[in-house]
């Protein structure tokens, strides 16, 4: 009975050490790699200001005064999408310590029967891959962890984008209504002057029907203006991250343009630089690179390390365990070392084929740029004031019964059409310095955090439309 008691011991203290063992290596810390603790750092400082503390900020206050930097903010902020890609990025660098990670040891237990137990052995088991696969593993995650921060700064460069194309498109749509509400009262102005040349006979009731015709058509088309506004205003609000049952933003009393300082080669320059989808793409292909050193790493073995102690012997019996993985399936090795140096291969060519694109982007974009320059310049110092004047003349000239009627509404619509010109083409150039300024920058705009390249067309609405008539105009 004694010599069972002491079995019994001596089986228990034995099972007890390895358990402890076992729950000691459960609470290990592995050791963070360089591009770890970088990456770490990397999510602080974007946390700082970002999501301190793990929560939403509180979003700036928005008023009739606030600038367009704080509506980037705000939208910044506030955006889902932009928040999507943050946490996304947030979980690949898990990613990294998930890869430089040993596996887990194993608990094993063994007992030999036959009428009765002759030995009891619990062990602990744990596997150690080749030391050089878990550092590339490691690198591969840190690569793939970079890419996703720079697709978190991408979207939130989409999201200003989308803030400052809806905040053009509003502030142009009231320009438009403010030009046509002032052509209104000049047309008002102008059938007054027709009544009167009717009244003392030198005009027909014809003139004054045409003069309420046109002002029954700038009506119908304030109408319009007014009513579209509520689609670019959801625009705006789904820019700034707001659901349809929020209220609406206050617009900014004040417009703000956007500066451009650099030619057409600076940009594109630039942009090969900064650029933050070639960046995360540059970050891939190195990703890649690192995945074909993995797959070369296969025809290397594992090892299997463990220790087992027989409890029911006396003295304990200690049985040491090793084995070594067989790396005999080349095919299989070949096909992943091909595999992976067919998506290196794959990886580059989007690269390239994005740099090509950016290119192209910034060369249409610097065109479109300079044709809006010249074709505002043109219609605010000479087409809109020779408009202006000619319509001036035209007045003159009826009142005087030296022209007829027909020439006062056409030169009403000429200048209409040029002042409409003028707004439209504004609202292009700003939309394309806009696109210019977000495919250059790679930082921020003043105010907000993050930027990249965003490739947008330009909305219909912002049109130029110099090369057409506008109303009876060019």
């Amino acid at each position: 009975m004694n010599s069972e008691n002491k079995s019994h011991r001596r089986w228990l203290t034995g099972a007890t050490s390895l358990v402890l063992v076992g729950l000691l290596l459960a609470g290990c810390k592995g050791i963070p790699t360089k591009t770890e603790k970088a990456a770490r750092r990397q999510a602080q400082e974007a946390a700082s200001s970002y999501r301190p503390h793990g929560e939403k900020p509180a979003l700036p206050e928005l008023t009739g005064e606030s600038g367009l930097s704080n509506y980037l903010a705000f939208a910044l902020l506030n955006q889902p999408r932009v928040e999507a890609a943050y946490y996304d990025w947030l979980s690949s660098i898990e990613r990294i310590t998930q890869a430089r990670s040993l596996p887990d040891p194993q608990l094993t237990f063994q007992m030999d029967i036959q009428n009765i137990v002759t030995s009891v052995m619990p062990g602990l088991m744990g596997t150690i891959p080749w030391p050089d696969k878990l550092r590339v593993g490691a690198q591969i995650a840190s690569e793939e962890s970079q890419s996703r921060y720079f697709t978190f700064q991408s979207a939130a460069l989409a999201s200003a984008f989308d803030v400052k194309r809806a905040y053009y498109q509003l502030y142009f749509l009231a320009e438009k209504i403010r030009v046509d509400r002032e052509t209104l009262q000049l047309l008002n102005e102008v059938e007054k002057s027709a009544r009167a040349q009717n009244e003392v006979g030198k005009a027909t009731l014809q003139d004054v029907l045409r003069a309420q015709i046109e002002q029954d058509s700038l009506q119908t088309e304030i109408a319009n203006l007014e009513d579209s506004r509520s689609a670019l205003m959801a625009q705006f609000k789904a820019a700034l991250g707001l659901g349809g049952t929020d209220p609406e933003p206050p617009m900014p009393s004040r417009f703000e343009s956007t500066a451009l300082d650099l030619s057409g080669n600076q940009v594109f320059e630039a942009a090969l630089a900064q650029n933050t989808q070639l960046k995360a793409m540059a970050a891939d292909v190195r990703a890649a690179e690192a995945s074909i050193t993995l797959a070369t790493r296969s025809r290397l073995p594992d090892f299997t390390l463990g220790l087992m102690a027989d409890v029911k012997m006396n003295p304990t019996l200690y049985r040491p365990l090793g084995t070594v993985s067989l790396p005999i399936w080349r095919d299989k090795i070949a096909a992943q070392i091909a595999e992976a140096q067919a998506s290196k291969r794959s990886t580059q060519a989007r690269l390239s084929d994005e740099q090509i694109k950016l290119a192209v982007d910034v060369t249409e974009r610097m065109y479109l740029y300079r044709e809006t320059t010249r074709n505002l310049e043109v219609l605010n110092d000479q087409l809109v004031p020779k408009a202006l004047k000619s319509l001036e003349v035209a007045r003159a000239s009826y009142l005087s019964g030296q022209t007829e009627f027909i020439n006062v509404i056409d030169a009403e619509r000429t200048l209409l059409g040029f002042q409409l010109d003028k707004v439209e083409v504004a609202a292009q150039r700003e939309v394309v310095l806009a696109e210019l300024s977000l495919i250059v920058r790679g930082m921020p705009p003043t105010g907000a955090a993050m930027a990249g390249s965003v490739s947008s067309n330009t909305p219909k609405s912002a049109q130029p439309s110099m090369n057409k008539k506008s109303r009876g105009g060019m």
